[in-house]
């Protein structure tokens, strides 16, 4: 099964920072996930970052997306009529599967939506149950 993880730090900050700063951190990295033909895809929001500056790793089950940003838009640099800077980086982890394989996942990004696509996990066959036999 695919379940998102929280980072630690949403929990903890909770509502009382996202009022503070006026804004949800959920906001970042969206993501919807499809699942389609033996296959989930993951359809994950970064606007405003390059390609480049996308990693992707794959950890113990845990497909981990980090986006780093850093941005300097300057008009009128002389006279700094207007400057803004953004650094930043988020990140997210999903949880894929102890066997989904680093060569089993696909991505591309385009638009600012990251598309990561893996195969589905089978699921093992529980057996029923079966008695053991009390010998005397």
């Amino acid at each position: 099964m695919l379940i998102p993880r929280k980072d630690f730090f949403d929990e903890m900050f909770g509502n009382e920072f996202d009022s503070f700063w006026g804004r949800k951190e959920n906001r970042f990295m969206r993501t919807d996930i499809q699942e389609k033909e033996g296959n989930y895809i993951l359809e994950i929001d970064v606007p405003g970052y390059q390609k480049e500056n996308i990693k992707i790793e794959l950890e113990n089950g845990y497909l981990m997306v980090t986006a780093n940003a850093n941005e300097t838009k300057d008009e009128n640099k002389n006279g700094y009529i207007h400057q803004e800077r953004f650094f930043g980086t988020c990140s997210r982890s999903y949880y894929v599967g102890k066997n989904v394989k680093q060569e089993d996942i696909k991505a591309n990004f385009k638009d600012g939506i990251l598309k990561i696509s893996f195969p589905k996990e089978k699921q093992e066959k529980i057996e029923s149950k079966k008695y053991i036999e009390i010998g005397d």
